[in-house]
């Protein structure tokens, strides 16, 4: 089993502004999220991990900057891991969509939305999903179960993998929270995923070299059958 480290972006200057980003180019990390990035990067420290893959959006290929300083990966862009089209929304401020019928949908049944002129909440959820699980796979045969790899994305986009990952209907993904340069951990088996760690914020992970994740009876620290 392979491990990723799904890595939302900083803060943005459009976080800090209140307004939906999407897909709009030139939106960066203000001060705050740059030293978020630096903070995250430091978590890493220590980690092997072996690929750095990112959303072609700049907010995420600054805060892939410092992990790649400290990784020594040069950041792979992946379209998969963009965030959500949202069409006419993109750009706009959130309290004045906050009126629009569509909101409520968005936050209720986000499994029925399609944004005006851009992407269903679906067709995000089954491409993001999808995406991870490609390069988990590819990146175990390259490089073996114990491989740790980095991927930097978007919230809704990293809400929507975790919700693969815990079998969740999209519907409850709203349930979910991703922070500005949160970190959340997974891994993927032969059976199913197993959600290793969810939106920490704090701690350095090289904990997780050569962690065993097998999932055990109880779900406590008890050896594994047959261990020692």
């Amino acid at each position: 089993m392979a491990t990723v480290i799904l890595v939302r972006h900083g803060r943005s200057s459009a976080n800090a502004a209140g307004v939906l980003a999407g897909c709009a180019p030139g939106v960066g990390l203000d001060e705050h999220g740059q030293e978020q990035a630096q903070v995250t990067a430091e978590r890493l420290r220590g980690v092997p991990v072996v690929e750095l893959v990112v959303s072609p959006l700049q907010r995420c290929r600054e805060t892939a900057r410092p992990i790649a300083e400290v990784t020594g990966l040069d950041p792979v862009q992946d379209e998969g891991l963009i965030e959500v089209d949202y069409g006419k929304w993109q750009g706009q401020a959130i309290k004045d969509l906050l009126d629009e019928p569509l909101w409520a949908t968005v936050q209720a049944h986000p499994s029925a939305v399609t944004f005006p002129d851009g992407e269903s909440m679906a067709a995000m959820a089954a491409r993001a999903a999808a995406a991870v699980r490609r390069r988990d796979a590819a990146i175990e045969a390259e490089h073996g179960p114990g491989a740790i790899w980095v991927a930097v994305s978007h919230g809704d986009i990293i809400k929507a993998v975790l919700a693969d990952a815990l079998g969740l209907h999209l519907d409850l993904f709203q349930r979910l929270a991703v922070a500005p340069a949160s970190l959340s951990i997974v891994r993927y088996g032969e059976k199913r995923p197993t959600v290793v760690g969810m939106n920490t914020k704090a701690g350095n992970l090289a904990w997780l070299t050569g962690a065993d994740h097998a999932p055990v009876v109880g779900g406590g620290d008890s050896p594994t059958p047959g261990r020692a």
